[in-house]
């Protein structure tokens, strides 16, 4: 009996010895990511006299490089990570703006916009691009919503070519069938609804990005092109235009000429009156699908004690902001695997809240919002739409 309990206890030293390596890998990986931060941090601070002097810098640089550039035969190789690229491998581009959001760290950030459709953000173009940026948007406010092609300029890992996508619990498929931020090319794109207009700014619902992520390229969005239509007889869908599109298409001027056979085609509504020639080949419709882990509904259920509903009145916060960020699991698999039901706290402008996960129950609890101290926002009128 005696030997038994000292193998007992020996199995429960053990166990806790596990316990504490594993505990010290977190707080190893925690370290981590705080030095991260804090060296980011120091890297980009600049007192008032570092940034004029960087500015007038980067200005000589880049008007040097575009001499460089006119001028063939030259800069035709590059160096990168240690190997040689070739000119025609490396595309360069220049950030006509910057969005400002409620989020200024990754942490919490919604994964696609319409899970923060009731945050506003907003597209600030640089004055160094057009003369005029505001005549670049001229028209713009005639769509509801548009594409916003961004970098990824917070993303310093390495890609790799599968990834672990949070619906999946830990398992790994290949990048380009996720919408991870970790790729090859950093470049996001989310539609987002827009509010209004105002100079070379425009005022957006639909945050999904970090506070300051370059901007690449604004594109309207236009339901014809960009949204496959079912069809009601076959259940099938097709990648053309709705059936209601005619008028549309008969209303352009075509200014650039670039419509193609096919479009034309498509804009007489599959008829065969285009007048194209009975040998066209036209690709048959396809059915839009998605794998099943991407339409699973994953939604925690969201309270708030009494504590942080004070406090929710006391600062003016929009409740359902939080929700809508909390109930989609904001989490990376990381933290859901090896923290589990733990304090999870994230920043939202000038609050920060405090919430404690209960993964067994699928629920998630607001235990406190605080106002942030000694942080400097962006001014932005209204942040968090009323639902």
């Amino acid at each position: 009996m005696h030997e038994d309990d000292l193998k007992s206890q020996l199995t429960i030293a053990r166990n806790e010895i596990n316990n504490l390596r594993q505990q010290v890998r977190n707080l190893q990986h925690v370290q981590r990511k705080d030095i991260e931060t804090i060296t980011r941090l120091l890297q980009d601070f600049r007192c008032e006299g570092c940034a004029s002097n960087k500015s007038a810098k980067d200005k000589v640089a880049g008007e040097k490089q575009e001499h460089q550039e006119q001028q063939p035969g030259q800069g035709q190789s590059n160096h990168t990570n240690g190997g040689n690229i070739s000119g025609e491998d490396i595309a360069h581009f220049r950030p006509i703006g910057v969005i400002r959001t409620a989020f200024p760290e990754k942490r919490a950030v919604p994964r696609q916009s319409i899970v923060g459709s009731r945050l506003r953000g907003i597209v600030q173009l640089n004055d160094g691009v057009f003369t005029n940026p505001e005549h670049s948007l001229e028209g713009l406010g005639d769509f509801s919503h548009l594409w916003l092609i961004y970098h990824f300029h917070r993303n310093n890992s390495h890609p790799k070519a599968k990834v672990a996508p949070p619906r999946l619990g830990g398992e790994r498929v290949g990048v380009f069938s996720t919408r991870s931020p970790h790729r090859p090319c950093p470049i996001g794109l989310s539609l987002v609804e827009i509010e209004k207009i105002e100079n070379a700014t425009i005022s957006f619902f639909g945050t999904d990005m970090v506070d300051g992520t370059p901007v690449l390229d604004i594109k309207p969005y236009i339901p014809y092109y960009d949204a496959p239509s079912l069809s009601v007889d076959s259940g099938r869908t097709s990648v053309g235009p709705h059936e209601n599109s005619l008028d549309f298409y008969d209303s352009r001027q075509e200014p650039d000429g670039e419509e193609s056979d096919l479009e034309l085609y498509g804009a007489a509504g599959y008829t065969g009156n285009s007048g194209i020639g009975a040998d066209a080949i036209l690709p048959p419709p396809s059915a839009v699908r998605v794998p099943n882990w991407v339409v699973a509904s994953n939604r925690l259920s969201v309270n708030f004690n009494e504590h942080a509903e004070a406090q929710l009145k006391e600062l003016q916060v929009e409740k359902q902001c939080i929700v809508d960020i909390l109930e989609a699991d904001p989490r990376s698999v990381y933290l859901r695997t090896k923290y589990g039901s733990q304090i999870f706290t994230f920043q939202l402008r000038e609050v920060t809240v405090t919430c404690k996960f209960d993964d067994k129950a699928a629920t998630v609890t607001v235990v406190q919002v605080r106002r942030n101290e000694n942080v400097q926002v962006t001014a932005m009128d209204g942040d968090l739409r009323s639902a």
